[in-house]
């Protein structure tokens, strides 16, 4: 029977430890606040929640791919002025804007550590993105003030944007490491590009199979990784210049403010500095990233400028 006890011990122990390694799928969220800081605001981009799937696809017999995930993903964010209650409309530093949209991408993983992600989303800017009724339930829920800003949102336009992100590993040593980062965004939404470096301190992986570049569902073995667990913090300072942005414009297509609204738009800031710190955590089922990120003033109008905490959670399965 002691034995009969051992061999079933270990057999769970083997299953469990292939199902960790069996990783082709992942499911999971991303929280973005502006009250994760505990700075006391409610300004700018002070909200985001997004849904995540994503799925590796077979990479064998390909001599330069080392990974390749199609992923799917479901996203709201919702942008305040100064406050979410505005005294009168000469407070409104910042479009009030909510932002919903569905994409897919494709993350094609080299095995010399560069990546390219090509997406698309449809989407929707204005009132039937569901920005006030979101913060109304949130605000209400947890007993916070009477909104009074929502009056003068962006009014509704159809979004169809495509992007493209690259990254690639510039030199590593034993704990360190920088890569490249960069991103191009096209459409009637959102047009602008950005790029900077990304220093990565700790336990990583390479980056056709790391939280970093959002790789970690695949169905290659986990031998040959740098490290069986990531765990690493990073920096990512960035410079971006930026086109438009329908969250601030209103549509492209249409004059503004629109007839019989109160709707008030923004002009954006050309330029655009981010900084963004973080740690990532990444065992065999579980992902897990906290960061903050700072962002120089993206509207002329702005009284401050404005920042934010990112929390992402995600299992891994099969």
């Amino acid at each position: 029977m002691k034995l009969k006890s051992i061999l079933l011990a270990a057999c769970l122990v083997t299953g469990l430890n292939s199902f960790a390694q069996n990783r082709g799928n992942e499911v999971g969220f991303q929280s973005d606040n502006d009250s994760f800081l505990a700075q006391g605001s409610d300004r700018y981009y002070t909200n985001g929640f997004f849904l995540y799937y994503r799925h590796a696809l077979d990479v064998k017999g390909n001599q330069n791919l080392a990974n390749k995930v199609l992923g799917f993903e479901i996203g709201q964010k919702i942008y305040n002025a100064q406050s979410g209650f505005l005294p009168s409309v000469d407070y409104v530093d910042r479009p009030v804007a909510g932002y919903l949209y569905l994409g897919s991408s494709l993350n094609l993983l080299y095995k010399n550590e560069s990546n390219l992600k090509l997406s698309a989303k449809i989407g929707v800017v204005g009132p039937a993105a569901g920005g006030y009724p979101i913060q109304k339930f949130i605000h209400n829920t947890f007993g916070f003030y009477t909104l009074n800003s929502w009056q003068y949102q962006i009014r509704n336009d159809a979004e169809l944007n495509l992007s493209a992100e690259y990254n690639k590993l510039l030199g590593r040593s034993d704990w360190a490491d920088i890569s490249l980062t960069s991103y191009a965004n096209l459409g009637n939404g959102f047009t602008g590009a950005g790029v900077g470096p990304m220093l990565r301190l700790g336990n990583f992986n390479q980056l056709f199979q790391s939280v970093s570049t959002q790789s970690t569902a695949s169905k290659s073995s986990s031998q040959g990784l740098l490290h069986k667990q990531e765990l690493f913090f990073y920096y990512k300072p960035q410079i971006n210049v930026v086109a438009y942005d329908a969250t601030v414009q209103g549509s492209l297509f249409k004059k503004h403010p629109e007839a019989g609204t109160q709707e008030i738009t923004g002009d954006i800031n050309p330029v655009v500095f981010s900084n963004q710190v973080g740690a990532s955590y990444a065992t065999g089922r579980f992902i897990f990233d906290i960061s903050a990120i700072f962002n120089t003033k993206d509207v002329k109008e702005m009284v401050h400028s404005h920042q934010w905490g990112a929390l992402s959670v995600l299992y891994r399965f099969n």
